[in-house]
């Protein structure tokens, strides 16, 4: 064999070993490890129920937990029900004197344990919860980190759904403050202390979808509440949502503006168009009556006037007005038209009446006497004359100024008929009314969620 095989041969032997005193060295580290874990964890060296103790291990301070939490997703957020859903990473950090273990140089880290039931855990709960569960695909996602100074690091993947009370005055121009409160349950604060995490206590993961809200920011702050069995350690997260307008926008007011516009169309047909003026209001109004309970079906019935409520009801005035607006018409019609008729029957029964007055008339000029004299007219009236103190009134009539023209009746009286004034003046007004209320209905809403800021 030449050198080159040998000194592969002998590269090869190396690396044999070498592989083999890193599995051993491996194998002893996790032996440590183990060794380790026996040690302050084995029966009758821990007790898990005893409550760690407090600064530099003093007995009369109190356990203090430092949380903090991830917030992965917020799948939904419930109108109806008034709550949230949400999934994060919980953590807490506690010191723990008993689970002190030398390090071994610094090559042990910390120990990890996947059992909670191993070591001492803060009673924490979440006050405003409905519901919840752990997450155990494919393994359960919960790991305790042990280090060498006794820090005890829990961490938890957890679904949770929470209650979240709405104030829906404002909706769907609104903003949503959900909170999310952990307090202790058993341990009072001469036991127990919740405090959040220095720094940056809660993560909120980027890119963070939700449907109908935007997550503008998040505050923390602490509920510490008092009972009748002494005072608790409570954290809280408040989530501050904004509703997304353009949903509603068009889903609900471009629709009801539609709605209404076309409910005035009527005002532009003819008033003998019964059939259709009829059945225009009515599918309008019942189109409005039904996008107004559907919207109500997805709010919860509450005591107070929601600002969808105000759109809806004033909408559905509007729609109800243009229908009787049409009945105003009709009665007007036929009204004018009786009047018509009996002013037509008044005029053949004058124009009978001086028929027959013609007729008798001359009658009695043939049977008078041929040497019947005739009266004559004076030349000069006197001035008590009848006919002189008329023509001087005609006069004094005359020479009166010209009265201004008043410009609404000049346009009225361009339509002869009540009805067709009334369908005209409707045209303007309902369009102008309608106007004003948006005008008053947005500027209110939009300036009083600028003051609840």
């Amino acid at each position: 064999m030449g050198t080159g095989h040998y000194f592969w041969a002998i590269f090869y032997f190396a690396s044999l070993c070498s592989a083999s005193l890193a599995n051993n060295a491996k194998i002893n580290f996790r032996e440590k490890e183990k060794k380790v874990l026996d040690q302050i964890l084995g029966a009758g060296k821990y007790d898990a129920r005893i409550r760690p103790s407090g600064i530099n291990g003093t007995e009369n301070l109190p356990t203090y937990v430092y949380v903090n939490m991830f917030l992965r997703s917020i799948s939904k957020i419930d109108d109806y029900k008034m709550e949230y859903s949400v999934q994060l990473t919980f953590r807490e950090q506690w010191t723990d004197e008993r689970l002190k273990f030398d390090d071994i140089q610094g090559r042990l880290k910390y120990l990890t344990l996947t059992e909670a039931n191993r070591v001492w855990m803060p009673d924490l709960f979440f006050s405003n919860e409905k519901e919840g569960h752990f997450h155990n695909i494919i393994m359960p996602n919960v790991y305790i980190r042990i280090f060498p100074n006794g820090s005890v690091l829990y961490s938890i993947r957890i679904s949770l759904t929470l209650a979240c009370p709405m104030n829906l005055k404002l909706y769907p121009l609104d903003r949503q403050i959900c909170s999310l409160r952990m307090a202790s349950y058993g341990w009072t604060t001469n036991d127990l202390v919740f405090l959040w995490k220095e720094g940056d206590p809660v993560q909120v993961v980027k890119n963070l979808h939700l449907p109908r809200f935007t997550l503008e920011k998040f505050l923390t702050d602490y509920c510490n509440s008092k009972t009748n069995t002494g005072e608790y350690s409570c954290l809280k997260v408040d989530l501050l949502f904004k509703r997304e307008f353009s949903y509603y926008l068009i889903q609900i007011y471009i629709p009801c503006c539609m709605l209404v516009i076309v409910s005035w169309v009527s005002f532009w047909l003819d008033q003998g168009a019964v059939p259709a003026r009829v059945s225009l209001g009515v599918t309008t109004l019942l189109t409005m009556a039904t996008q107004t309970s559907g919207i109500n079906a997805s709010l919860p019935p509450v005591s107070y006037t929601k600002a969808i409520d105000v759109w809806t009801g004033v909408c559905l005035t509007f729609v109800f007005g243009a229908l009787l607006e049409f009945a105003l018409v009709n009665y007007a019609s036929r009204s004018g038209l009786n009047k018509a008729n009996m002013h037509k029957e008044n005029m053949k029964k004058k124009r009978r009446d001086l028929e027959q007055a013609s007729i008798d008339a001359a009658s009695d000029l043939l049977d008078t006497d041929s040497n019947a004299t005739f009266a004559m007219k004076p030349l000069v009236r006197h001035p008590g004359d009848p006919m002189a103190l008329e023509k001087l009134r005609q006069c004094e009539v005359h020479m009166q100024p010209p009265k201004r023209p008043n410009c609404c009746k000049t346009w009225l009286s361009k339509f002869p008929t009540r009805s067709k004034r009334i369908d005209v003046i409707s045209r303007i007004t309902f369009p102008l009314v309608f106007a004003l209320f948006n005008l008053v209905y947005w500027s209110t809403y939009l300036f009083r969620e600028e003051e609840d800021e």
